[in-house]
């Protein structure tokens, strides 16, 4: 498939966005080496982002709170080493094609999720204690790498999640906008209504808002936050939403400013 500069998988976005905004960044993908949930693998997933017209992706895989892929009972070195397996083989084929592949994972705790970003499989490896952190203890560990913890789809309602439950003073930001929620190609946990409210809480407490696709297979919707440079790493990301750069949100079929609001 040969990519169209003003296009996302043959769809026509917003010209000028798509001039203004080129570079665009899938922050919420799973593989199925790693994620129970997931349909194709971390090679499969790297290929369709690049041919669809990522510049890059960060792998967020379910951890052990989650829908993880991964045997409990491993060792703990092992679990991680097993666990990083989807990010490794999506890296591997992103250098060899040309897409930027970072690594993050989404960490479950009893069906409230958090995206962690900026931090690796070493660091993983060298804090078992992971394993039985709370919430709080899994910001302050996250900071003091120089990561930066979003809470994922906080208002979605599925028999998976007990109840809502916010944390806005151990997050560094919201997923405002997660294309499970809101695109039309989207087969599960489909309301808008998801969105609105995390985007609202977002305004209140003042905290930066992010977008991601949620994906779990190659049929991509095309969520994302996209830049007007390309990104150098996952710290730069990081500090590019935490310091207010200029990017702009997409659930694949509508732009949203990063406060959340619908550009027209």
């Amino acid at each position: 498939m040969q990519f169209n500069p003003f296009s996302w998988n043959g769809v026509e976005m917003n010209t000028s966005m798509r001039e203004k905004y080129p570079y665009l960044y899938e922050t919420h993908l799973h593989t199925s080496e790693s994620s129970a949930c997931a349909r194709n693998s971390g090679e499969e997933m790297a290929r369709a982002c690049k041919e669809y017209g990522y510049s890059g992706i960060f792998v967020t895989d379910h951890n052990w709170g989650g829908n993880t892929a991964v045997d409990r009972g491993l060792p703990w070195e092992e679990w991680v080493d097993t666990f990083a397996l989807g990010y490794e083989h999506a890296k591997q084929e992103g250098d060899r094609i040309g897409l930027d592949v970072f690594f993050g994972y989404e960490a479950g705790y009893q069906g409230t999720e958090f995206l962690l970003y900026g931090i690796d499989p070493a660091w993983m490896r060298a804090h078992p204690q992971l394993l039985k952190i709370d919430v709080e203890e899994q910001y302050r560990l996250v900071h003091e790498a120089g990561g930066m913890v979003i809470h994922a789809h906080p208002f979605r309602e599925e028999s998976y999640i007990p109840e809502v439950r916010l944390y806005p003073e151990w997050v560094d930001g919201v997923e405002g906008v997660n294309a499970t929620h809101s695109n039309s190609k989207s087969g599960g946990h489909n309301n808008p209504l998801f969105d609105d409210k995390a985007i609202d809480y977002a305004r209140k407490h003042g905290l930066p808002i992010s977008a991601g696709s949620d994906i779990h297979g190659v049929h991509l919707f095309g969520g994302g936050v996209a830049f007007k440079r390309k990104l150098a790493s996952a710290a730069d990301y990081i500090h590019a939403i935490l310091t207010g750069e200029d990017y702009v949100l997409t659930n694949g079929e509508v732009w949203y400013d990063k406060w959340g609001n619908v550009i027209r």
